[in-house]
């Protein structure tokens, strides 16, 4: 998910609200496991024993991204590769789950916003600046103060993140997570409270949808639905509400196990 201050080409969503796709659930139903599939499948982990092709559920790698996927959340092989995948009593976030299955536990639930691309005036941002592993310690800084959503030391490895400094000194940013195909997710939108309300955020979103938009593909975001001043701001820049998804941590079953999955 991603947050703010109070985060053309094949399936375009620009001018509609509801991209769905001609023959069943659209791409952007289940965008980490099309990424995880596509784009992203270098950062990805399967359950023992299968891969790409042939298992039913997969994860970023741990210092990429807490987040798993599912290929279709009403099919019991997916959970029980994600039971594989997370080993017993292992937790993982998910998005887009109603309620896991028997023996399954929900170990935090946030309801969500999933926003794209109909009107954005995507432009460049003269003053932000590339972003890369060096910058990562100065990143989780801001990612900690800011708390716009799950950021780990190899997050900045899945797309562009651009930020603007101040004195030397990193004070907004935004990039891209989940890339799906023909679509990428802008996150970790997030700006030091005290450079709030210059509207740093806003034009760091708008410089990294012209990157998005450079290739090919539309840009869209999360966020969690609380998250009202946020959600706003989205749709005055020219995002529109696509679908309400459920960010959910689950537990699967055999004892406690790892209890590190959190969205913040």
């Amino acid at each position: 998910m991603t947050g703010i201050e109070t985060g053309e080409g094949p399936g375009s969503a620009r001018g509609t609200a509801d991209p769905q796709g001609p023959h069943g659930p659209h791409v952007l139903d289940n965008p980490a496991w099309a990424a995880l599939q596509g784009a992203h499948a270098a950062f990805a982990e399967h359950p023992a024993g299968s891969g790409p092709g042939t298992s039913r559920a997969a994860r970023y790698r741990t210092d990429v991204s807490p987040w798993a996927a599912l290929a279709d959340p009403a099919d019991p092989r997916s959970w029980a590769d994600l039971r594989v995948l997370v080993g017993h009593g292992g937790t993982a976030p998910l998005a887009g789950v109603l309620s896991p299955p028997e023996g399954w536990e929900t170990v935090g639930a946030v309801p969500g916003v999933q926003l794209v691309d109909t009107a954005l005036r995507a432009e460049a941002a003269p003053d932000a600046v590339r972003l890369g592993p060096a910058d990562v310690p100065e990143i989780l800084a801001l990612i900690s103060l800011t708390k716009p959503g799950p950021f780990l030391p190899r997050t900045v490895e899945l797309g562009t993140y651009l930020g603007i400094r101040h004195r030397g000194r990193l004070i907004a940013m935004a990039g891209e997570r989940l890339r799906p195909p023909g679509w990428t997710e802008i996150s970790a939108v997030c700006t030091h409270p005290r450079h709030r309300g210059r509207g740093l955020a806003t034009r760091l979103v708008r410089a990294v949808a012209a990157d998005i938009r450079e290739r090919g593909e539309t840009p869209f975001l999360h966020t969690a639905a609380s998250n009202t001043g946020a959600i706003r701001l989205y749709e005055s820049i020219g995002f529109t509400l696509r679908r309400r998804p459920s960010f959910m941590a689950v537990r699967a079953p055999g004892g406690p196990g790892n209890t590190t999955a959190k969205f913040s």
